[in-house]
């Protein structure tokens, strides 16, 4: 095979490049060790608690922040290498992608390569092949569309995100959408800078709420990166997690510092090493964009109805998809290169079906593969809509749809969220070519029908109006699109409100496992420890400090406690345990339980409550440790046990406490 003299030179730089980036990795890495060396030590410099543990929090999200960027920067890389490669190179089919994003590997110069549309099957299936591999066997939690992954762990797993699995899902995912797999970018980039929050927090022991805003910040950042969009990145990453009009508020500030980092390293980074000016809308749209007439919000009003019954179409037929492949008898691996061969079967349909039409329709119609953002670009410069054809339009959109649900419900690994823009955008810029033609009077334009399309679309589709709003106006930079643009997402939101993409959100905080200690803790608001203690609560049996395991085990069985005060020969307190750790002694070999004492049994580092102490607290308390009764103590003799309150109290107090609220709300 002949060697292209300017291709071997396009690789020299591109090794050079890495090289670069390599040693940049490393002193970055550097700086954010001292960086989290010093989050810790800085707030010790503030005397005030909270304002210790604001200071910490914010360090620790630009810390995730910074992480959250480099990791877009390498994605970003691998997938435009893979993409080089595998479709530039071998296939001859080269997407293009949005005006702001450049260019890693520059193709000024050289001569653009015969289209192979035979392989456009080909790469997608040794691409989803691979994925597959490298998901099922490695980490199954990194299949399918990550936001969901990073979502359910938010709720339902206390934050935690195996750190493999960011690794995995950046290695597949740039796999998947370089060979040709139709996903998007977020899904990857979510879970990325998601797990490093988590891995982070787990790291430094934090708690798990702390885990949880560092996960939800680590998102923001990944996405606000990628797509340029730091604000819309931040909001989304506490506004996906429901599916009301409700948001992770404790998430926001630090959201904002981990965005706007994860923003800044990406795009010095981008700039540093390859010339991109990454501080520019993600996509570039044409000039004189304005919104002056109301009476376009009529069309509009049809554009969100159509963009509803579209993000319909798109749940249904990718969760179809998904249960379908779930239920094939077939190991899980070999299915992704089954959605993806399918994926470039469809793509190969379209192709012959317009290639006939003209020099760009057959290309054009290929954006149903990779990302599509190339096609979509060319969409937003056309104002008018000459340079496009309708049907193109039509069949790239819903054509995206049945690809999406193939490599993406499959099992393959990628972000829904790409897709949505090019679906919206397509078919929005559809909807506007009808307009065009049947209301001549009106100011229609093609492009705004497809930025209001894209908006309308995933607000519907996602359940996230208020970014999905910021989103697009950040993406395309169209600010004055902001008023329509909260027409059509309101409506897409209210009337399609009854599904959505992320299956893991939740309806509510309320609804949320992460949030249920906050609302047992609103309800006993005012309650004291001193209002459940019932007499019986007061007698219990304390241990002496020096009593032999021996005489514990004789004691115990005539009462019904589970945990033991141990107290000192003035009847001060020294420490807790319970049965579980007798039970660990009289295991022990070697003779160690004949010489064991109650001192030995006791953990002394569990404070007693006292009876002032109000039930929220107490609740905290129990959810903290690892013991049913805990000790309660007078404020005014802070040593001496008065009685043992258990965690049964505290919830029976808060069943008594609800009831007697909502018979208050009835009798109002």
């Amino acid at each position: 095979m002949r060697v292209d003299a300017s291709a071997f030179v396009l690789w020299i730089r591109g090794f050079f490049g890495y090289l670069g980036i390599w040693v940049f990795r490393h002193s970055l890495f550097t700086a954010l060790r001292y960086t989290c060396a010093m989050s810790l030590r800085m707030p010790r410099l503030f005397a005030d608690t909270t304002t210790r543990e604001i200071v910490r929090m914010l360090s620790l999200a630009a810390a995730v922040g910074m992480i959250a960027g480099l990791g877009a920067v390498t994605f970003h890389l691998m997938a435009s290498s893979v993409s080089h490669v595998a479709l530039d190179w071998l296939a001859g089919y080269r997407a293009g992608g949005p005006a702001g994003e450049g260019e890693v590997f520059d193709a000024t110069g050289q001569s653009p390569s015969r289209l192979r549309p035979w392989l456009l099957v080909i790469v997608p299936t040794i691409g989803g092949l691979i994925s597959g591999f490298l998901v099922f066997k490695l980490a199954p939690e990194a299949e399918g569309h990550g936001t969901d992954s990073a979502i359910d762990a938010y709720h339902n797993k206390a934050g935690m995100i195996r750190p493999r699995v960011p690794l995995v899902k950046m290695i597949a995912s740039a796999i998947t959408l370089g060979t040709g797999g139709s996903g998007g970018r977020e899904g990857p980039i979510a879970q990325i800078g998601a797990g490093f929050g988590s891995f982070l927090a787990s790291r430094l022991k934090l708690s798990e709420k702390e885990r949880r805003i560092l996960l939800a910040a680590g998102m923001g950042g990944g996405i606000a990166a990628i797509f340029h969009a730091p604000l819309a990145g931040a909001i989304f990453a506490i506004e996906v997690l429901y599916r009301d009009p409700d948001f992770e508020a404790e998430a926001l500030i630090p959201g904002f510092i981990s965005a706007t980092v994860g923003y800044c390293v990406f795009s010095v980074v981008m700039s540093i090493w390859f010339g991109i000016d990454a501080f520019v809308p993600l996509f570039d749209v044409s000039e004189g964009i304005r919104f002056r007439d109301p009476v376009l919000l009529i069309p509009l009003t049809a554009l969100a109805a159509v963009m509803v019954i579209a993000s319909w179409f798109y749940v249904r037929c990718f969760y179809l998809v998904n249960a379908r492949f779930i239920s094939l008898r077939m190991p899980n691996m070999l299915k992704p290169a089954i959605g993806a061969c399918l994926t470039g079967v469809l793509a190969l349909a379209m192709y012959y079906a317009f290639d006939s039409n003209g020099d760009r329709a057959g290309h054009d119609s290929l954006a149903v593969l990779s990302a599509g953002y190339g096609y979509l670009q060319q969409v937003l410069r056309s104002a008018d809509g000459s340079t496009l054809m309708i049907g193109v339009l039509i069949a790239v959109g819903l054509g995206k749809i049945l690809t999406t649900s193939l490599t993406i419900g499959s099992g393959g690994s990628g972000g829904v969220f790409g897709p949505s823009m090019v679906i919206g955008g397509t078919l929005g810029a559809a909807v506007g070519m009808v307009f065009k033609e049947v209301m001549p009077g009106v100011p229609v334009r093609v492009d705004v029908f497809a930025i209001l399309g894209m908006a309308s679309f995933f607000a519907a589709a996602a359940n996230t109006p208020v970014s999905t709003l910021i989103m697009v106006s950040e993406l395309t930079a169209s600010y004055e699109l902001l008023l329509p643009s909260m027409w059509v997402c309101a409506l897409a939101y209210v009337f399609g409100g009854r599904w959505t993409m992320y299956r893991k959100q939740v309806a509510n905080r309320l609804e949320s496992p992460a949030h249920r200690g906050d609302f047992i803790i609103d309800v006993l608001e005012g309650m004291q420890v001193a209002d459940t203690l019932r007499p019986g609560d007061r007698s219990f049996t304390s241990v002496p400090e020096g009593m032999s395991l021996g005489e514990i085990v004789h004691m115990i069985t005539d009462t019904k406690q589970s945990c033991f005060p141990v107290v000192d020969a003035n009847g001060a307190y020294r420490g807790l345990f319970g049965l579980a750790d007798v039970r660990q002694f009289l295991y022990e070999t070697g003779g160690v339980s004949d010489l064991a004492v109650a001192q030995d049994l006791a953990s002394p580092d569990v404070e007693p409550l006292q009876l002032q102490t109000d039930l929220g607290s107490a609740i905290g308390r129990f959810a903290q440790g690892r013991f049913e009764e805990l000790p309660v103590v007078d404020a005014d003799a802070p040593h001496t046990v008065v009685g043992l309150i258990r965690r049964q109290d505290v919830i029976a107090a808060y069943s008594s406490r609800l009831v007697q609220l909502r018979r208050d709300e009835a009798e109002a």
